[in-house]
């Protein structure tokens, strides 16, 4: 069990809490991370570039000059890549990119992501995140009590509405709940923060 400290929105220390090793101290399986972060980005690729092909083209049905005499090289049609207006070679097609990893890989790819943050001093557990009001200054503020000045990923337990939208202006911030937390996003931030639920929640999913 890995004792983390628990802070306050006013970036104090209130008390300490055990984290699970099944979750945040696991072996950290970095081809399984890299795997994962690649799967995401691949699945977001929408693939749908595409170019014509000298058999696509339209016109170039004629031979532009005879064959020999002109002095020019030979040209079969307008249409080739190397004319204006002509043809790609190897163009491009729509295609999809996205692949899959099991369930058991994608488990221990967020797990390792988890304890790799742990281990790098880069995960901090609040008591909670309440705003009395939508105020993107007063996240920033909180932001500032607990030192964070990169990016960062607040994940909560609740979709809190006010907590949400407070933090949606901060360009540097990007919030998730616990049941749609991914590695590309924890291995991008600089900085995770759990809320003291939230920790709880991950615990007992994906313990």
């Amino acid at each position: 069990m890995a004792k983390v400290s628990v802070y306050n929105m006013e970036g104090k220390e209130v008390e300490t809490i055990d984290l699970s090793d099944a979750v945040f101290g696991v072996e950290v399986n970095e081809h399984l991370v890299h795997m994962a972060v690649v799967l995401q980005l691949a699945n977001n690729r929408q693939g749908t570039q595409k170019a014509k092909t000298r058999s696509e083209v339209s016109g170039g049905g004629r031979k532009p000059w005879r064959q020999k005499g002109t002095g020019h090289a030979r040209q079969g049609s307008t249409r080739s890549p190397q004319w204006t207006g002509g043809g790609v070679v190897f163009a491009p097609v729509p295609r999809d990119y996205s692949f899959k990893l099991n369930k058991k890989e994608k488990r221990i790819a967020l797990k390792s992501a988890l304890t790799s943050k742990l281990q790098a001093n880069k995960l901090i557990v609040v008591d909670e995140l309440k705003m009395d009001e939508i105020k993107t200054k007063r996240f920033q503020e909180v932001l500032n009590n607990l030192k964070i000045s990169r990016k960062a990923l607040v994940v909560l337990n609740d979709n809190d509405e006010k907590v949400v939208l407070s933090a949606r202006n901060i360009p540097s911030v990007k919030t998730a709940l616990t049941n749609t937390i991914n590695v590309y996003d924890i291995m991008n931030a600089g900085t995770v923060i759990l809320t003291k639920e939230a920790a709880h929640k991950i615990e007992e999913v994906y313990a």
